[in-house]
């Protein structure tokens, strides 16, 4: 078969690639990661290139590769490393990881000459244990360290390394991947790293990674690519630290039950398809060697427990960090994303949902929206009569993130230029009733549409930033979803906003809101600010426990299994509180 000669530029990578490949698919090969918001269907229009020979702009996804190319890559194409979320909430524990170590003098190559150092009976040694003594025959050291999971020596190592041991914790998002690494000892953060799914290339949602890894091959390469996002991040940390990968112990990751699956290389074709049932929700550990995660021999790498097909261990991580077996009034834990998990409940009974919001806050299917990258649009307020807005990196706005369209969207609310059902209202029914610089701001945009103007074009800018009816539309689909959710929760206990003592916001996208544009639009109950409380990533902040303490290890499967997952899908009133969620009040 013909291969042709792939050239990208600014960056300067090139490659042979088989006749009848797409772009995106010779971008992904070079190691560059393209939006692809609809998951390489061609719909999403956020993948465009441009081609050298002639100039002419079309879709990475869409255009095949019949000859060598040299292609242009806007920033606006590419999947660039966005404002992520890397802390958390603390809570304290007693260190117990699973891994220790325990320094003794060898008097023979033989098990038995070591377990005669060793207190307490029951040990076993691994085959890696028995080679790692074997190799000691030549040259028999005085003192060594043996490595423990639990009631097994998995590794002797030559010395005294009893200090060096290490763990690293992971919280594998849809859109970001978080790791820190931990200092097994005194449970110190010695360093975190961050990086964007590569995973996206598959699609922005969880929907469009199952219907991609339907397939074996296709699960396979969504496992590969996470697999070497955590490798890098990994070596990342060891550079970063001066660590080396060999006193790295475990591995413990949280994520949403289709991360999970994937990682595992479990099927997930089930989750797609109702009654959306995970293949597994058990906790897994499995050595380092069968995974592929490059750290120490004999290390392990253990998945937190999932709580049903669309609330995973994330939410199960998130419930430790919290303390959720703890609380004493009614809380309810709110992770805002594509899949929206909530928690309600106290210590005695908590409950559970998952509620497909849709990528519209992470910026997906909004016509100009955008991770949280330089230039979005991150903060809108109203300062004298006008729109004041602020942008990731003081750079000139192109684009609007999440944050930034909840700001949006509660001012036009809150000045009646859109009514109670999300429509624009006539520009001619405005004047007079807001201060004219808003008015003069919602604008025909054809079809009989009217658009809201954020940022005129100006000096730097390609275009305006203007937020359409479908990009409102986009967002009462969010928020009613998660809305909905939260209202059948609160309905299990019979309960009104004002029974809910405080809310939790957890997550990347949570922390960046601003709390009253989410109680303005509706999205979040409507109870004072001071009962709103940010908690960071609380996800990686349990995954950091369930390392550091075999407790909270086991606490974890404990609240796996205590917290009452609903399918709120099937729930009879769904749909009724899903509609009035889509209104403004």
């Amino acid at each position: 078969m013909d291969s042709y000669n792939i050239v990208f530029e600014p960056d300067g990578k090139s490659l042979e690639i088989r006749a009848g490949a797409t772009v995106f698919e010779a971008a992904m090969r070079a190691g560059i990661i393209l939006n692809a918001s609809c998951g390489g269907r061609g719909t999403c229009g956020k993948c465009k290139v441009t081609l050298g020979h002639d100039g002419s702009e079309v879709l990475a996804c869409q255009c095949k590769v019949h000859r060598d190319l040299k292609i242009s890559i806007p920033d606006a194409s590419r999947f660039f490393d966005q404002k992520i979320l890397q802390h958390g909430v603390e809570r304290d524990i007693t260190i117990s990881p699973m891994f220790r170590k325990k320094l003794i003098e060898i008097k023979s190559a033989h098990p038995a000459g070591l377990l005669e150092n060793l207190q307490g009976p029951g040990f076993d040694f691994t085959d890696q244990a028995l080679a790692d003594l074997k190799s000691f025959e030549s040259a028999l050291p005085a003192t060594a360290t043996a490595v423990l999971f639990g009631d097994k020596i998995v590794a002797i190592e030559a010395g005294n390394t009893c200090l060096e041991i290490y763990g690293v914790a992971v919280d594998i998002g849809t859109t970001t991947v978080v790791a820190k690494l931990l200092d097994l000892i005194d449970g110190r953060v010695v360093d975190t790293a961050a990086a964007g799914n590569p995973q996206r290339a598959f699609g922005d949602d969880v929907i469009s990674r199952i219907s991609y890894g339907e397939t074996d091959e296709g699960l396979a390469q969504e496992q590969k690519v996470i697999v070497e996002c955590i490798n890098k991040l990994i070596d990342q940390l060891c550079r970063n630290s001066n660590v080396s990968a060999s006193r790295i112990y475990e591995l413990v990751t949280a994520g949403n039950t289709t991360m999970s699956h994937i990682f595992l290389a479990l099927p997930i074709k089930q989750l797609g398809q109702a009654p959306y049932h995970a293949y597994s929700v058990d906790a897994f550990d499995k050595p380092v060697e069968q995974m592929g995660i490059k750290i120490a021999r004999g290390g392990n790498v253990h998945v937190i427990e999932n709580i049903a097909g669309f609330v995973g261990s994330d939410t199960v991580a998130c419930a430790v960090a919290v303390a959720m077996d703890r609380q004493t009034e009614m809380t309810l834990c709110v992770d805002i994303g594509t899949n929206g998990e909530i928690i309600l409940g106290t210590k005695d009974k908590m409950y559970s949902a998952s509620c497909a919001a849709g990528p519209a806050f992470e910026g997906a299917r909004i016509s100009q929206g955008s991770r949280a990258v330089d230039g979005a649009i991150e903060r809108v307020t109203v300062k004298n009569g006008d729109i004041e807005i602020e942008t990731i990196g003081s750079k000139p706005p192109g684009t609007i993130c999440g944050s930034g369209l909840i700001d949006a969207v509660a001012v036009i609310v809150d000045y009646g230029i859109i009514d109670y059902t999300g429509r624009f209202v006539s520009p001619d029914n405005l004047k007079g009733k807001i201060p004219d610089n808003l008015a003069s701001r919602v604008v025909d945009i054809g079809n009989n549409q009217f658009g809201f103007i954020l940022a005129h074009q100006k000096h730097g800018m390609d275009k305006p930033v203007i937020l359409t009816q479908r990009d409102i539309r986009e967002t009462q689909l969010s928020k009613a979803a998660i809305r909905a959710g939260i209202k059948l929760l609160m309905k299990k206990f019979g309960i009104e906003d004002d029974g809910i003592s405080q809310i939790l916001l957890a997550g990347a996208f949570g922390n960046y809101i601003r709390r009253e544009s989410a109680r303005r639009i509706g999205l979040l109950p409507n109870l004072p600010l001071e009962r709103i409380h940010f908690v960071g990533n609380a996800a990686s902040s349990g995954a950091q426990l369930v390392l550091l303490s075999s407790d909270c290890r086991k606490l974890a499967g404990h609240l796996a299994r205590e917290i009452n997952y609903i399918e709120i899908a099937h729930e009879l009133e769904f749909q009724t509180a899903f509609a009035d969620c889509m209104l403004f009040e």
